[in-house]
């Protein structure tokens, strides 16, 4: 997954096309907004063009220059909220903020005269969708909600932890937790995972052989007294 913001140039068909989804990794188109200008950062808006919202990303694509267009993952968006504040944006608009590699540093994400070209989108926090007809604000902001549930962070997964607390032994016993079995022999408590009760036997076999190998040295021993 790309992080931040980024161009976007794949488009299919005529005119101003549209973007090319991933398709073999589930991607689907949720909604098309015609007539949105964006607002990259502190920049001038650009003009309007097509906002294009699908199961993974965002991507807006100018309806004049088949070059421009930029796109941003659901998981790298950390805000998404409706502004009619005046005073925040003279229009309103679906504000954003965005999750960068370079969150923790100063960033420069420019000013009006600057070009495209000399802007680095990796460093770019925010981003407005303005769309003409601002009734469809309340529409666009409940399908960001929506697909944003659609990409939740993912969780990393951890090597299984043979280290149990009292609590878990004890939830054992209670049925709290089902997707760990423990072998509670008191003078061997052994864990295992996911009902691979193989080791715990083993052991348990072990211990049952060494009694009766015990057993049968003192039954030895005793023979032997008795005929002395």
């Amino acid at each position: 997954m790309a992080v931040g913001l980024r161009q976007f140039t794949q488009r299919t068909g005529d005119g101003a096309g549209e973007p090319i989804l991933d398709t073999e990794n589930g991607e689907e188109l949720i909604r098309v907004q015609p007539s949105v200008s964006i607002v990259v950062g502190t920049r001038a808006p650009e003009s309007p063009g097509t906002l294009y919202i699908t199961s993974k990303q965002v991507v807006w694509l100018s309806d004049v220059d088949r070059a421009k267009g930029y796109a941003v993952d659901f998981l790298s968006l950390s805000l998404h909220a409706v502004s009619r504040d005046p005073e925040a944006y003279p229009s309103p608009c679906i504000y954003t903020q965005i999750e960068t590699e370079d969150d923790d540093e100063d960033v420069d994400e420019g000013s009006d005269n600057e070009s495209v070209e000399a802007l680095d989108l990796s460093k770019v926090t925010e981003m407005r969708l303005v769309p003409s007809d601002a009734s469809q604000l309340d529409n666009l902001f409940e399908i960001f909600c929506e697909c944003a549930e659609l990409n939740p962070e993912p969780i990393e997964e951890e090597g299984h932890n043979w280290v149990f607390s009292a609590d878990q032994l004890e939830n054992e016993g209670t049925g709290e937790d089902p997707g760990w079995h423990f072998f509670q022999d008191p003078t061997n408590p052994i864990g295992h995972s996911n009902g691979d009760n193989d080791l715990a036997n083993n052991v348990l076999r072990l211990q049952i052989n060494d009694q009766r190998f015990e057993d049968a040295e003192e039954m030895e021993q005793e023979n032997e007294s008795d005929h002395q």
